[in-house]
């Protein structure tokens, strides 16, 4: 397992957790703590880190939106 950034100038790492463990995206502002992206996001996130994340990963922040929408109707 390896952490990485999406871009140089980013905040956030990624664990690249191996091509045998499918639909875990876990993330860490710091390599120590570990967020799970669909268990955790954005409620265990502090208002500060969803904006970062949602910033650096305008895709996730989307989608999250999207299916945060259609649960309303």
């Amino acid at each position: 397992m390896t952490w990485y950034k999406n871009n140089k100038g980013d905040k956030i790492w990624w664990l690249d957790n191996g091509p045998r463990v499918k639909g875990k995206r876990i993330f860490s502002f710091d390599k120590e703590k570990q967020f799970n992206l669909f268990r955790d996001y954005p409620q265990a996130l502090t208002d500060e880190e969803k904006e970062i994340f949602d910033n650096e990963n305008p895709y996730w922040a989307n989608f999250f939106n999207i299916v945060s929408n259609s649960d309303d109707s």
